[in-house]
């Protein structure tokens, strides 16, 4: 089993957290449970080394049961919720906790070779980028307010946000919904659970992450992943990869 992460251009920073390229070079599936990130991704899927399928992923907002078969590769596009105004241009509230296949030709993909994995990412990188270029300018309103969701890892309140960015939550509540398919606070709460990974990866099972309580944290945990602290902890045969591989930050 093989997997990689690559960082985008950094002008693409506000709206790529990174590609990730995964690779089942065993002879039996592997079955792992992602966790939600606060984050939705654009897969490249591979049947030895054979391009097959597009999707794209909306905001997860509970655990997936993912199986990869032998000799199938996966390669990835995480994207921060930005993207989907400025780079995708698409809502993506239809498919919340589901995905849509795309045409094997979106952005001609089918014509990038992912034998070279930093090659291909180059080639990712100039098409967002000649997105990007396209574009007659970005909503500061939009662009502060992710910047202050994960830099606080959505501890704060919607109001909190609304105030900082003077945009009011109706309207903020109002683009989540319409372009996500969740309310900011749900969100929040996705961000917040996310940055305790790291702490419970380290057996911290009770991570301060402003949470009211030990017993409102494991609720919102077992609500979105299904699991408990300890479980998460345990981590039995790497099921939950993402502990395997989150970032010290």
């Amino acid at each position: 089993m093989i997997y990689k992460e690559f960082q985008p251009d950094k002008l693409l920073n506000d709206f790529v957290k990174n590609y990730w390229w995964f690779d089942n070079s065993t002879t039996q599936q592997l079955d792992f449970t992602i966790l939600p990130d606060g984050c939705f991704d654009l897969i490249i899927s591979f049947d030895n080394y054979q391009q097959k399928e597009i999707s794209l992923t909306g905001i997860w907002t509970k655990q997936v049961e993912v199986s990869i078969e032998p000799n199938r590769q996966l390669f990835g596009v995480r994207f921060k919720l930005l993207a989907t105004d400025y780079i995708l241009q698409q809502n993506i509230s239809a498919f919340c906790d589901s995905e849509q296949t795309k045409e094997n030709d979106f952005w001609q993909l089918d014509k990038i070779s992912f034998a070279d994995l930093e090659i291909a990412t180059e080639k990712l990188n100039k098409i967002m980028l000649s997105i990007l270029g396209s574009q007659k300018g970005i909503d500061s309103r939009k662009q502060n307010l992710f910047n202050l969701l994960y830099q606080t890892n959505g501890e704060q309140t919607v109001k909190q946000y609304s105030q900082q960015i003077f945009w009011t939550s109706r309207q903020i509540n109002r683009y989540f919904k319409d372009r996500f398919g969740i309310p900011l606070k749900s969100y929040c709460k996705i961000l917040k659970l996310f940055a305790s990974f790291k702490h419970i990866r380290k057996g911290q099972l009770y991570p301060e992450q402003n949470y009211f309580d030990q017993s409102h944290f494991i609720k919102d945990l077992k609500k979105h992943t299904g699991n408990n602290p300890t479980e998460l902890f345990e981590n039995k045969n790497d099921r939950f990869l993402q502990l395997s591989k989150v970032v010290e930050t």
